[in-house]
């Protein structure tokens, strides 16, 4: 990867045109083929031909090592990024990675270990040290682990798209970004702006000693912009996001950032120029791109069973939703019904397959308002009496260890319109887009705040308003919900960021929503 933080438009459109067979920019290559095509040897690891081969191998020395079950990913990553500030090309990133994980389960004990060396001899002493890890583990052991039952798998997977986007010209994309940008700074008080565009390919095998045998193409697309305004000693952003989503260039094509830029740069002004909201009880109606982070941090997190259990409690873990409460408590009203689904297509977790070579799965979390699931791995299943995995378990990289991610979690819709949620509300406001958010380590006690909020008077919404926050306690705060939209206003957003384990790993999701109401919601100053 390298970056050169100077480059104008001008500069830019000449290095591109110079360039045929791409271009480079301090050290970073920028190739317009995607890096599964790339010849043996120049960048990556052994041919695809050969993995089915060496995942044999090294599962032959986990059975060897007298271990009861085993596994091996082998996977190849292919990232690209683009990056622009005000009116230059900021940064202009590209990475490869590829390796491989084995893992080994020896007397309910677990082993990892990993290479990015594809020689057989290597992928051999890898196996043989995943095996001897696992003895080691035993050990130590006080609690085995006894894996749920998944039927044996072979199948192939790949993210259906139109356009590859590591087939559009960097020069394309690079201008989609400084047109975005330029437009942005057309409006009078607007001071800063940037664009990103991210895509990511990963080309994967897994095998198991249960003889499941996968192999995976996927790719995710995604991108935003942003503009901030500033009036006197305050500053304001406002933000479009293109969500991720497993897709190819045609849904960054389709957002139409130059059509959106003037909308954004005029609500940063009519942003930084607003009032504050007197701290007191409101009315919210909440909008999909909000709904989604408020879903992933207060229903998404608190259902990771393993969280639940009490055995993951980094990244403000554990969670209030132990299993004692599973089919009984009241997590929200009637109108709540969160499903997760990681087999709905485009949605960042569904992969057909997890980690566990499990298949992706549809289930509820919480059923008109009760809790009814979680998700889970074929490690933890067991614990709430389920004989199969829910499909959740998954690793950033072939060097991380799988564990239980957050599902696709969805709020189902209901029967309302923005409108009608709007119109029943005498005084109250209307939150658009993610911002800032902190909660406590059960997930019980949070605040959020947003991207952009209008004030709701007598059914209408009307002015734009600043530094809105709300605060309020996870079952309270659903139990609100007094309706839902219906599913015109459904919306998906996707999740590269969220972070877990340790050492931490970032999860993929989507989460989804259409617009709903929450009544007497608390809202605070954040200035004091």
């Amino acid at each position: 990867m390298g970056e050169r933080n100077s480059f104008n438009r001008r500069e830019f459109i000449h290095m591109a045109a110079g360039s045929a067979a791409g271009l480079y920019l301090g050290g970073c290559s920028m190739s317009s083929r995607p890096f599964a095509d790339l010849p043996a040897g120049a960048m990556g690891p052994a041919p695809k031909g050969e993995w089915p081969e060496l995942a044999q191998l090294a599962l032959s020395r986990v059975k060897a090592g007298g271990c009861a079950y085993g596994d091996i990913r082998l996977l190849e990553t292919h990232n690209q990024s683009v990056r622009a500030e005000d009116r230059r090309i900021a940064n202009i990133g590209e990475r490869f990675d590829s390796g491989f994980g084995i893992r080994a389960l020896y007397n309910g004990a677990w082993g990892f270990a990993a290479s990015a060396d594809f020689t057989p001899a290597e992928v051999e002493r890898t196996a043989e040290r995943a095996v001897e890890i696992a003895r080691a583990s035993h050990m130590l052991m006080q609690t085995p682990v006894k894996l749920a039952d998944e039927p044996v798998h072979r199948d192939r997977v790949k993210t259906p798209f139109k356009v590859d986007p590591f087939t559009v010209p960097l020069e394309e994309r690079c201008n989609l970004l400084l047109n975005a940008c330029e437009i942005l700074h057309k409006e009078k008080g607007i001071i800063r702006s940037n664009g990103f565009l991210w895509t990511q390919r990963d080309i994967k095998h897994f095998a198991s000693t249960e003889e499941t045998v996968l192999d995976f193409d996927l790719l995710a697309v995604g991108g935003s912009f942003e503009a901030t305004a500033k009036n006197d000693d305050d500053f304001q952003s406002r933000e479009f996001s293109v969500p991720f989503i497993r897709s190819g260039y045609e849904h960054i094509t389709a957002a139409d950032f130059v059509a959106q830029a003037p909308r954004v740069a005029a609500q940063a002004v009519e942003k930084v120029n607003a009032k504050q909201p007197t701290p007191g009880k409101y009315d919210l109606v909440l909008d999909p791109a909000h709904l989604s982070l408020t879903i992933h941090e207060s229903c998404g997190h608190p259902t990771e069973l393993d969280r639940a259990l009490g055995y993951e409690a980094n990244y403000a873990g554990t969670s209030f939703l132990t299993p004692d409460k599973l089919g009984n408590f009241r997590y929200g009203s009637k109108h709540i019904n969160l499903i997760a689904d990681n087999t709905r297509q485009g949605a960042m977790a569904s992969t057909g397959y997890d980690d566990d070579g499990v298949a992706g799965q549809r289930w509820p979390i919480i059923e008109e308002g009760i809790l009814r699931g979680y998700s889970t791995n074929r490690e933890v299943a067991g614990a709430i009496g389920e004989k199969r995995s829910r499909g959740s378990c998954r690793a950033d990289s072939w060097s991380s260890v799988p564990i239980v991610r957050i599902a696709n979690v969805g709020l189902e819709p209901g029967n309302e319109t923005r409108d009608s949620l709007i119109a029943d509300i005498k005084d109250g406001i209307y939150i658009e887009g993610r911002g800032s958010f902190s909660i406590d380590q059960k997930r019980y006690n949070f605040q959020f705040g947003g991207d952009a909020f209008w004030e709701i008077k007598d059914g209408k919404r009307g002015a734009m308003l600043k530094n809105v926050i709300y605060n309020g306690i996870t079952p309270e705060f659903w139990n609100s919900c007094d309706g839902v939209a219906d599913r015109k206003h459904w919306q998906e957003h996707g999740f590269i960021n969220c972070g877990k384990g340790q050492p931490g790993q970032s999860g993929w999701m989507t989460h989804a929503a259409a617009d709903a109401r929450f009544r007497q919601v608390n809202v605070i100053n954040p200035k004091g």
